[in-house]
């Protein structure tokens, strides 16, 4: 026991350093990644984002940032799978708790996050966010886009989430649209993967279907990636309605005919050629889980996002 830690997201004394917690104790953050709010030395921020009010069918994604921790700490002791490494060693990541909303006044919402997420992106780290609904992603993508420009956007979903909007609704089924129209992502160099909806419009962004994805296989869907989106500087978003729901129930708005988790996992293990700015998982809506089934798969989500981005730093 002389070696084993407890309590690493407190007690730990390294960024870089590994947990050793039980996977049933110890407090909750992000594969036990230290709580701090000081961004010096961080390679990489963890950070969630509560809010939910812009669903339009099941509410509770809230719960999600709560949920992805809990589900990751399966991942914190040995070296992370399919990376082969611990991720940690030499990437010092941080989990850096929740936003805090105004629940009774959503409007202020928006520039909430978009604030808190250019203070965190002003330190240089990469930052990996954990839904909430969908919306979030919107003023995530200004926030990064204000530092690099017009992006690429990658969105794994069940939805294209173009619907008009007059540019100041809450709703979580029109930021790509409005991203699109405001220029904070150039549709011609954005992919869809895994829409099984239909909407008035594409915005001119490329849309691999549901029944598209079924008939590829994880490299080839990997390849229409990398291919469209080449070397422009991108961000990718994952909604967890991407997944069947087989493998995702707890979500607002499930979909059958979606892929597995293993496929759409190892289509983001094959991502390591994308100029990745910034990433979330969203969606995530516990009270309709069972057996952490779709808590697991957000956690493995965004583990896998850690992965990319340490496979990166190796070979700097």
């Amino acid at each position: 026991m002389a070696n084993k830690s407890i309590d690493h997201a407190f007690t730990a004394r390294s960024l870089t350093s590994a947990a050793t917690d039980p996977t049933y104790a110890g407090a909750l953050s992000f594969m036990r990644r230290k709580y701090t709010k000081t961004l010096k030395g961080a390679d990489a921020v963890v950070w969630g984002i509560p809010f939910d009010a812009a669903v339009s069918n099941r509410p509770g994604a809230r719960f999600g940032p709560q949920a992805i921790r809990r589900a990751s700490a399966i991942f914190d002791n040995d070296p992370q799978y399919p990376f082969a490494r611990d991720l940690f060693e030499a990437m010092a990541v941080i989990d850096y708790g929740d936003c805090l909303l105004d629940y009774g006044n959503h409007q202020k919402t928006p520039a909430t996050i978009e604030r808190e997420a250019a203070k965190i992106l002003k330190s240089g780290a990469f930052l990996l966010s954990l839904g909430g609904d969908h919306f979030v992603t919107w003023p995530l993508l200004k926030a990064h886009a204000a530092i690099h420009g017009p992006l690429a956007l990658v969105q794994f979903d069940a939805h294209q989430d173009t619907w008009f909007d007059d540019g100041r609704r809450i709703d979580h089924g029109s930021f790509v649209g409005r991203a699109v129209r405001d220029g904070v992502i150039d549709p011609s160099r954005s992919i869809q993967v895994g829409i099984r909806t239909h909407a008035p419009e594409d915005c001119g962004i490329r849309i691999v279907y549901g029944h598209e994805v079924e008939d590829m296989s994880a490299a080839d869907i990997a390849s229409t990636i990398l291919d469209h989106v080449g070397d422009m500087a991108c961000y990718v978003t994952f909604d967890i309605d991407c997944l069947d729901p087989a493998f995702a129930p707890g979500t607002g708005t499930p979909v059958a005919g979606g892929p597995s988790s293993a496929k759409m996992l190892s289509v983001l293990q094959k991502l390591g050629g994308l100029d990745i700015k910034g990433a979330d998982i969203v969606e995530v809506a516990p009270a309709y889980d069972h057996a952490d089934i779709t808590a697991i798969a957000g956690a493995s989500v965004a583990m896998h996002y850690l992965g990319l981005l340490a496979e990166r730093r190796s070979r700097r």
